[in-house]
């Protein structure tokens, strides 16, 4: 193990929030800041959980009384920083002003990638992060960003652990750094093959992800004999095997927490704003978990293992260490199309009363039965993620061991509320 130098603060953990559940989640599981969208303007803009500009009182309101409590870790709550980091153009500049006006008062900073966006932040003085869609990756550029009233940079995904240690060095900037979750083939994400197959750009936020699909590779063009005859059929064609060669693996960074902290980075940032809460809340614990370890002096390899796995149970690919290691990176592209967690959750009805004072939720069954014994799972915008494992069933004075499709049922629950729903989580095996 590392052992960085831990008089500096802990590193912000820094999550994805699509929408209230996942905030919800977040701040439950311990993040320290979390990153949204509004909708537009935004690299997730095709992503149908965006929050809108109405919900940004309430954004603000629980982030602020979240962060009550937590001691010196976080004295004015848990950070809101407002994605608006797509590519610009010249008819829209009105429109992005006025949103940075309506969302100032709210969000502790703007991510971006347009130096025209910058321009409108200086002139209303609000904070600036520079997104990794700037592929900012020397020391140089952090520089001229600083003397440009930028005060963060997420560094391009293609710097090594030893560049980013040496720009942060350099600089004095802080830096932040995905640590967990999705990459893209284009690594810092300027990519055209989505607007070039769909006419829907990924500078945009409107990737319909192309590179994670099979590929046909078929002949175009004829190879001909002496007498100018064909050689083969023009409908030669195969599927390249392994089918997703253009589909990178997901970044996990659990094994390397202490060289990170080491590095220097200031705010370790968790991919996923189009992804659910349960993965929120599992990324969230086991990086906060990580984290402290380091600083707690327990970061071991048990420790290591058992949030990896823990970590396996929600939605991924593939795992790799993305570039921290060396470029272009080894073993970086997927065998598998589909998400390999290790649980999925199945839908099983709806919270219709919640007894606050037992903790007793009665859930109306209307898809899977549960059984006792069982792991549930509670989501709701207030609630956030709630697990539970079901030890005790009632119904009235009835104790029942199943609860079947179009029947309710009682059983403890630390939180939830009407209309919540309810999942039931079952485990599933991988060969990866």
């Amino acid at each position: 193990m590392t052992y960085p130098d831990l008089n500096r603060p802990k590193p912000e953990i820094l999550a994805p929030a699509g929408d209230f559940v996942c905030l919800q989640a977040a701040i439950d599981a311990g993040a320290d800041a979390v990153y949204f969208g509004l909708g537009t303007f935004n690299m997730r803009a095709r992503s149908g959980i965006n929050f809108t500009a109405a919900d940004l009182p309430e954004i603000a309101r629980r982030c602020t009384e979240a962060g009550k409590g937590r001691g010196h870790s976080c004295p004015r709550g848990i950070k809101r920083y407002l994605t608006l980091n797509a590519i610009m153009f010249e008819d829209e500049l009105e429109k992005v002003e006025s949103l940075i006006i309506a969302a100032k008062p709210y969000v502790d900073a703007f991510i971006v990638s347009d130096w025209g966006v910058i321009e409108l932040l200086k002139k209303h003085g609000c904070h600036i992060h520079v997104s990794t869609q700037m592929s900012t990756s020397n020391s140089a550029a952090v520089k001229f960003l600083a003397s440009q009233g930028v005060e963060r940079v997420v560094l391009a995904r293609e710097c090594t652990l030893d560049e980013v240690k040496r720009i942060r060095e350099k600089t004095g900037m802080e830096i932040e750094c995905f640590v967990h979750g999705a990459q893209c083939v284009a690594m810092s994400g300027r990519c055209l093959m989505s607007h070039e197959a769909f006419g829907k750009s990924a500078c945009r936020g409107e990737c319909h992800q192309p590179c994670r699909r099979r590929f046909l590779v078929q002949a175009v063009d004829l190879y001909e004999d002496k007498d100018g005859k064909p050689v083969h059929e023009s409908d030669t064609k195969f599927i390249v095997e392994p089918h997703t060669v253009l589909s990178a693996r997901d970044l996990c960074s659990l094994g390397f927490v202490d060289k990170l902290i080491d590095a220097g980075i200031s705010s370790f940032k968790i991919e996923g704003r189009a992804r659910n809460a349960e993965y929120v809340k599992t990324c969230v614990e086991c990086y906060r978990a990580a984290v402290d370890a380091v600083y707690g002096g327990t970061y071991t390899p048990e420790l290591i293992d058992e949030l990896t796995k823990k970590v396996k149970t929600v939605f991924h690919r593939e795992f790799s260490k993305g570039m921290f290691y060396g470029r272009p990176g080894v073993d970086q592209m997927t065998d598998s199309e589909d998400s390999l967690a290790t649980t999925v959750k199945r839908h099983v009805g709806i919270v219709i009363d919640y007894f606050t004072k037992a903790g007793i939720a009665q859930v109306k069954i209307q898809d899977h039965e549960i059984q006792l014994g069982e792991h549930m799972q509670i989501h709701g915008n207030t609630t956030g993620v709630v697990d539970v494992v079901v030890t005790d069933m009632r119904r009235d004075e009835e104790v029942v061991s199943k609860a079947e499709r179009g029947t309710w049922v009682t059983f403890k629950c630390p939180r939830a509320r009407i209309g919540d729903k309810v999942f039931y989580i079952e485990e599933r095996n991988h060969s990866k």
